[in-house]
């Protein structure tokens, strides 16, 4: 029904229709007939035949059960007869790109009234324009794959591609120069890791975290090896086709027998003199959009030591989907190098200096992984915030038990923690070179990345308390809460495992104590 035709009513006209066959309610000022929809109901025609629901205002019982999301749909906004007489409606549809009132919703430089000494105006921009963007055209699409486990939408990568978000995620670099940064929001020159953190903490604060994976975070960690130790040739044929979204690349390091310990794979490369290419035979292990990549940047063992191979999918090459906690969405996948042919010219960097390669993009991965943690974590306050004033237990809202306070005030502690740790982390890189960064903040950002995986899970738990069973249901109210509780510990694996990130910190430390230190 279409808004010029839907009538206005008192709340006596709508307590009338009270019964089975002819039912009415209100939510929110909003007046809806049941009368056909009640024996369609999830929830069975009885709930909404009670005398506190049929006939009468059922906003709080409504935003009790449901996310507001729900009477936007089709084929419930449509039962929609009429509004309330010199009523207004108080929940307004979400305007794609607005910034949320809740309290801690939003980091500070984004909240009214709060300042930050990282921000500009024009970050602040760029921030509305990327938030509206995964809003209106990524959003409905993770929906869509998070449940199905479907592979990311070819329009949602071409539109990546098109906006530059593909090569912004990369970081500031040559690599953007002349190119029209997301419709022009910011030049190329002026991007910095400030921007890049706004990418991710945008697209982590969709709270759906094997889409986040399947986005395109092995395109993430698998281009900038071939950006910065690929030939020019190299660099001229693959560099465009990715960052277009065109092909599909990701890292593969990981084996069934080395994980955070690089150095210990054993994928093996020979060379053959008389055809010119390298033999690999080996598996890699979950391997992040391995499932629907083109090229897979790999490390290698060989006779003169470590290598890099850019090698591209052949018959030769096969990938297998892993089951994993999260949805397949991801892509992860085992690969099987079975002899698999690849030129000369594939080689990344020197061979036997293949593990400095792989860890000279370390850093940066730790980081985007910590950054879009922290969104993921915020949102997760935000719900349990909306969640504690909106739920009613023993007559109040659940807000009212100190318990569920103690929960928040933890929750909130951890989320500025992490927030203003990785921003003066951040800012430490706008100021560095590459050099200095791996030398000044590699085991920085490994105990930054350990705290915030740490921290996420321990909210994790809170939040599953205050959501209770709907904290561990698949859909509905709590259904980001589930999905966060889930699959925080993957930050905790992906990059470096916590515990090894962690000694690392500590021994970077340790090695740059002044040789005079004495209690």
């Amino acid at each position: 029904m279409s808004a010029k035709s839907l009538k206005t009513y008192t709340r006596e006209e709508v307590s009338e229709h009270n019964k089975e066959g002819d039912l009415w309610i209100i939510v929110d000022a909003k007046v809806y007939d049941l009368s056909r929809f009640s024996n369609l109901h999830p929830g069975g025609p009885s709930v909404l035949l009670t005398p506190t629901v049929a006939g009468k205002d059922a906003t709080q019982a409504f935003f009790g059960l449901h996310r507001h999301e729900v009477l936007l749909r089709p084929q419930y906004a449509r039962l929609q007869i009429g509004t309330l007489a010199e009523e207004q409606s108080l929940i307004k549809p979400p305007t794609p790109g607005a910034l949320s009132r809740v309290p801690y919703a939003e980091p500070s430089f984004l909240a009214e009234g709060y300042f930050s000494p990282y921000y500009t105006e024009g970050h602040r921009r760029f921030q509305r324009a990327i938030r509206e963007f995964v809003e209106r055209e990524v959003l409905p699409d993770a929906t869509r794959c998070e449940d199905s486990g479907a592979r990311i939408s070819k329009d949602v990568v071409r539109r990546l591609g098109e906006t530059n978000i593909l090569a912004m995620r990369l970081g500031p670099g040559k690599h953007l120069h002349g190119r029209t940064l997301m419709d022009g929001t910011v030049k190329p020159e002026e991007f910095n890791y400030f921007h890049e953190l706004i990418i991710n903490l945008e697209l982590g604060r969709l709270g759906m975290r094997s889409y986040l994976d399947g986005l395109l975070a092995g395109f993430v960690i698998g281009l900038p090896p071939v950006l910065n130790f690929g030939s020019e040739e190299l660099k001229a044929r693959i560099v465009p086709e990715t960052l277009s979204g065109e092909k599909i690349i990701c890292l593969a390091i990981s084996e069934p027998a080395a994980g955070s310990d690089v150095q210990g794979v054993t994928t093996w490369a020979d060379f053959d003199e008389a055809t010119n290419e390298w033999v690999v035979s080996g598996c890699k292990k979950w391997i992040t959009n391995g499932m629907f990549s083109d090229y897979f940047t790999t490390l290698c063992q060989s006779k003169s030591g470590p290598l890099v191979l850019l090698i591209p999918r052949t018959d030769d090459v096969e990938t297998k989907p892993l089951k994993t906690s999260y949805s397949s969405t991801a892509g992860t996948a085992l690969v099987l190098f079975n002899r698999a042919r690849v030129p000369k010219g594939n080689v990344l960097g020197k061979v036997g200096q293949g593990v400095k390669v792989i860890l000279s993009n370390f850093n940066h991965e730790r980081w985007m992984i910590a950054i879009t943690s922290v969104g993921a974590h915020r949102r997760i306050v935000e719900e349990c915030l909306k969640w504690a004033n909106q739920r009613m237990v023993y007559g109040k809202p659940l807000s009212s038990q100190a318990v569920i306070r103690a929960k928040l005030a933890n929750m909130i502690a951890r989320i500025e923690a992490a927030q203003n740790w990785l921003e003066s982390v951040t800012h430490q890189m706008c100021n560095m070179s590459y050099e200095e960064q791996s030398d000044k903040l590699a085991g920085q950002i490994g105990l930054l990345k350990q705290f915030i995986s740490r921290v996420s899970r321990e909210s994790a738990e809170d939040a599953t308390q205050i959501f209770g069973g709907r904290g561990i249901t698949a859909s509905g109210m709590g259904k980001l809460v589930e999905i966060f509780h889930r699959t925080s510990p993957y930050d905790a694996i992906l990059g470096g495992a916590e515990d090894v990130l962690g000694d690392l910190g500590v021994r970077q430390a340790i090695r740059k104590m002044p040789a005079n230190a004495r209690l």
